[in-house]
């Protein structure tokens, strides 16, 4: 199998006058290639997809249609965010579809954490492949292949072990057929982050911190019930603000909130008050391979919590993971 390199004369994009110099670049060459044709992207809101999206809408404008699946396992107001740049401020071709009772209730009773992660990609793929059927027209599909993807297929081809296969999109069914256009195949993810924010993209979306692709689906440990799902969001949103209050957000590489099928007896309202536990995980690493533990300020924690038991129904305890990589994973599933 034959993959292209990055070219060996390609300077890293490290500031706003190169990535102006790559954006007039590429939408010449998507220009180019598309000419008059429509384009399919699934825009997840992600960093990768979202600077696509901006990248293809700057050079084809309505000729792009963007896919926003809502699996119910996003964080809060993500779709949201998603709808009011894209749909609104940038005004794209953008079909958003909420899923969201598709996806939960084919996840309904099931707690193991890959079936989980399965039947997520494959629905979407399902979901994706619906809103494509019915759309006229399409010829290619863009995708926000990086050049860690690339890599990881070369290792591949090489009969090299390789961390994770270059799917991206994860195998479409036979019966759509497209051509690719991935503009970003040969950049790396802060290259990506400094083309983001100079098509004028939020701080906020170019720097999202990694969140998995099955989202709060396994971080909503076990098997997933709504309730526990809506409180694992609302708490997941109160640890993301105290961390921007506080300076932490862009001192920690991801933090999040996860919550397992487990309650314990406390004292709400001097009532006994079972509940779950919500898990503080915030972890720094340079490579995803191996991570340390952020050491978070004792009065930050101590907000939280006091926010968290206070707001949030169903969570009675926060505790916090002090388990680094190795041992741990960074998600508990």
């Amino acid at each position: 199998m034959e993959i292209n390199k990055r070219p060996e004369t390609m300077a890293r994009i490290t500031t706003p006058q190169l990535a102006e110099a790559f954006i007039a670049e590429q939408v010449a060459e998507i220009q180019k290639q598309v000419g008059d044709k429509k384009v399919l992207l699934a825009l997840s809101g992600g960093v990768d997809s979202s600077v696509v999206a901006a990248l293809l809408i700057k050079a084809i404008g309505k000729q792009l249609v963007c896919v926003h699946v809502n699996h119910g396992l996003m964080r809060k107001n993500e779709s949201e965010n998603v709808i009011e740049v894209f749909g609104k401020e940038l005004d794209a071709n953008l079909v958003y579809v909420d899923a969201t009772d598709r996806f939960l209730n084919l996840l309904k009773d099931v707690s193991d954490p890959e079936t989980k992660r399965i039947i997520i990609g494959n629905e979407f793929i399902e979901v994706f492949a619906d809103e494509a059927r019915k759309l006229e027209g399409v010829s290619f599909l863009a995708q926000g292949t990086i050049y860690p993807d690339i890599l990881e297929s070369i290792k591949q081809a090489e009969g090299k072990e390789a961390v994770k296969s270059h799917h991206n999109v994860g195998g479409l069914p036979e019966d759509l057929q497209f051509e690719l256009v991935e503009p970003l195949k040969f950049l790396y993810k802060d290259e990506v982050r400094v083309v983001g924010e100079t098509l004028g993209l939020p701080h906020a979306m170019v720097y999202r911190q990694p969140f998995p692709g099955p989202g709060l689906g396994v971080r909503c440990l076990g098997a997933i019930t709504r309730d526990r799902l809506h409180a694992l969001r609302e708490a997941d949103a109160i640890l993301r603000e105290e961390f921007d209050n506080s300076g932490l957000a862009g001192k920690v590489w991801q933090y999040f909130i996860a919550i397992p099928d487990i309650k314990s007896v406390g004292v709400k309202n001097e009532s006994r008050y079972e509940g779950w536990p919500a898990i503080i995980r915030a972890v720094n690493t340079t490579d995803a391979m191996t991570a340390t533990i952020e050491e978070i300020p004792y009065a930050v924690l101590h907000k939280v919590t006091a926010r968290i038991t206070a707001e949030v129904e169903g969570i009675n305890r926060v505790l916090y993971d002090l388990t680094p990589k190795p041992t741990g994973t960074i998600e508990w599933e």
